[in-house]
């Protein structure tokens, strides 16, 4: 559930950079995408603490810990854009003081996950190794090393998309695109 929390993160942020239609439209996307990955990740956690040993006992490492906090900063985030974007109950100035902090704690967000799951990866390989269950080089180990670096690739593109100046005038101040096509 980490890696479509993250997969369908990313895409939800750059959905203002490709998706072509009207700004309302691309908002309207990225608010559904960024509920379905929140939503990914409230039932990945569900599952977790869904088992016999109860909650305490899944709180062990930094990949927990990371996890809980990554989902909770993603759910005040998701209803702090809801109600100064969506729900138009903010005056415009304040949604636009507000808009440098939604995009850097969504990106943090984004870059936290993705630590989270990257944790996650070499603590179950970790313990599969330690057991003795998976050999050090084996195919295994490859995959989750590739997954790990896949992960890394894509969330520097991700990240490097989203903060390119190519469009930041546009994101960030939708009346000055007239000016910038003159």
């Amino acid at each position: 559930m980490v890696i479509g929390f993250i997969l369908i993160s990313g895409e939800a942020i750059l959905v203002h950079r490709w998706l072509p239609g009207s700004r309302g439209f691309k908002k309207s996307v990225h608010l559904c995408l960024q509920g379905l990955a929140l939503a990914c990740g409230i039932f990945g956690i569900w599952t977790k603490f869904h088992g016999n040993d109860g909650i305490v006992a899944n709180f062990f490492s930094l990949h927990s810990w990371m996890g809980l906090i990554c989902i909770s900063l993603f759910g005040a985030q998701w209803l702090m854009g809801f109600m100064s974007f969506w729900h138009r109950g903010e005056a415009r100035s304040v949604r636009m003081r507000v808009l440098p902090w939604h995009v850097f704690l969504g990106l943090y967000t984004y870059g936290l996950a993705v630590a989270t799951a990257e944790t996650g990866l070499l603590e179950k390989i970790t313990f599969l190794q330690t057991n003795k269950d998976v050999q050090k080089h084996s195919s295994e180990s490859m995959v989750v090393n590739g997954l790990g670096l896949s992960l890394a690739l894509l969330s520097g593109i991700v990240i490097l998309a989203a903060v390119s100046p190519r469009f930041q005038a546009e994101l960030m101040y939708p009346e000055s695109k007239k000016m910038t096509t003159l």
